[in-house]
């Protein structure tokens, strides 16, 4: 009978932590704007919170009314238990588990080029031959990211015609799917396609035209005050500035390339390496100990003391959970960098295999955990910067019995067809020979899969394409 009572009172206490704990989940997704939005939200809500440097002079506080109260400490202690407790063991009491399927490299199919998409727009709109010959001129000069990698001085020059006449032809470019492409820069192409869309948002523009260098930093309380806005207007405006396209060119590469900010920076300081998360931005919170002075001279049957103690309680939840999120975060990159480091030091190569489950059972926290973490997380790292869900991927064996990487699978698979005699192209069944050789077990339809995934057409189309190329 006293064990039953004892497991009932335990469920009873879970089930009322449940609303913070989802809080604290939650958390662990955001992105850094996300992030900076929800905290601007809890400041203004709750006034047992505070950004660090906040209090003013009138608000100073002796050290007797600054005594952390007995009852406060307890309640400290039960949300850092059972923060231990739930974070270290898991959300499966709660939360169904989440099996995150994770494809990273992205399944496409091989678009045109590119090159030869801007071409055919071209035929159609250029009749004089002069102007087809500057058009074409432009759109040879134009590199991945869909940018003009010459100068309109230099065209002009070369084809014995105006700077204006360029100008115009590079215009009505500009105006080709997709849009922005044969900009100087992504600037440009921004501005470009505010244009084209008649998008009526003067604040995105001014953004766009004087304040980029912020929005790279990621420095939106800096950007809120310059423009005398709101952090929640901000997130319209940036909202909608992530709508358009700062790389026009990318929209046909096959490669999905965006611009990010890194959560995690790692630097290589000796042998080691060092890791940081990218707080940039974000304010550091703290307790506002004259509220909490306050509280304490109340009357504890008063709706003052209920609405402050809620309160109190509230942000101690938001500290520790805020707190939670840096933690697991960190502790999810160490592992990946301790696991990863000779691919940090010598390339794709030697990458290793790596699951959710296994950082899971390392770090001690639910495989779902782990998830939510490397959603929409950014590393930036001495070899690049990779979104984190990059790192994990399934192992093959190969015939020495050494676990390696689908990833290096499939670099060895893209180099193999970059490489083949275009006359002859590989089949994926001669290419499942060539890594049989090299000692790899892959078979003919493995090879196939992550052919596609890699975006790459079987042999038949690419001969096909390598003709017309001649």
């Amino acid at each position: 009978m006293a064990l039953k009572q004892r497991l009932d009172q335990r469920q009873v206490q879970k089930l009322i932590m449940v609303p913070s704990l989802q809080q604290a989940i939650k958390l662990l997704t955001l992105s850094n704007l996300e992030l900076l939005e929800v905290i601007d939200q809890e400041l203004s809500q709750n006034p047992m919170l505070e950004a660090a440097g906040e209090t003013r002079e009138n608000q100073e506080v002796n050290e007797e009314t600054a005594e952390i109260s007995e009852e406060t400490r307890q309640e400290e202690n039960e949300i850092d238990s059972f923060f231990q407790e739930y974070f270290d063991n898991g959300f499966s009491h709660y939360f169904a588990e989440e099996k995150e399927s994770f494809s990273l490299e992205n399944m496409a199919t091989r678009a045109i080029s590119l090159w030869d998409h801007l071409n055919w727009q071209a035929s159609l709109t250029f009749f004089q031959a002069k102007d087809r010959e500057i058009a074409q001129y432009i759109i040879g000069n134009i590199n991945e990211d869909g940018f003009l990698e010459v100068q309109v001085e230099e065209i002009a020059k070369h084809l014995g015609v105006t700077v204006t006449r360029v100008e115009q032809i590079r215009e009505k470019i500009k105006r080709f799917d997709p849009v922005g492409v044969a900009s100087r820069d992504f600037k440009e192409a921004l501005l470009t396609q505010f244009e084209y869309y008649q998008i009526e948002a003067p604040l995105a523009r001014k953004i766009i035209e004087k304040h980029l260098s912020l929005l790279e930093k990621s420095d939106y309380q800096q950007l809120a005050r310059e423009l005398g806005i709101s952090l929640s207007e901000i997130k319209h405006h940036i909202d909608l500035i992530r709508q358009l396209n700062p790389k026009p060119g990318r929209k046909y590469s096959q490669e999905k390339v965006s611009y990010v900010v890194p959560d995690i920076i790692v630097t290589k300081e000796g042998d080691d390496y060092r890791i940081e998360l990218n707080n940039e931005g974000l304010p550091k919170l703290r307790i506002n100990r004259y509220y909490q002075a306050l509280l304490k001279k109340q009357d504890k049957n008063s709706d003052s003391y209920q609405f402050l103690r809620d309160r109190l309680k509230k942000a101690y939840w938001f500290l520790r959970s805020l707190d939670q999120r840096n933690r697991t975060i960190y502790r999810v990159a160490e592992y990946i960098v301790e696991k990863q480091k000779n691919f940090l030091e010598k390339g794709i190569d030697y990458i290793q295999p790596l699951t959710l489950n296994e950082i899971a059972q390392q770090i001690g926290v639910h495989e779902s955990t782990v998830g939510r973490v490397v959603a929409n997380k950014y590393i930036q790292t001495p070899r690049g910067v990779f979104p984190l869900k990059y790192f994990f991927h399934r192992s093959l064996t190969n015939r020495g019995g050494e676990e390696i990487s689908s990833l290096r699978i499939k670099e060895r698979i893209k180099k193999l067809i970059e490489q083949e005699d275009k006359n002859n192209p590989l089949s994926d069944g001669e290419i499942a020979e060539i890594l049989s050789r090299e000692n790899y077990k892959v078979a003919r339809r493995t090879v196939a899969k992550y052919r596609i995934q890699l975006g790459l057409e079987p042999s038949h189309i690419r001969k096909r394409k390598y003709l017309m190329e001649e």
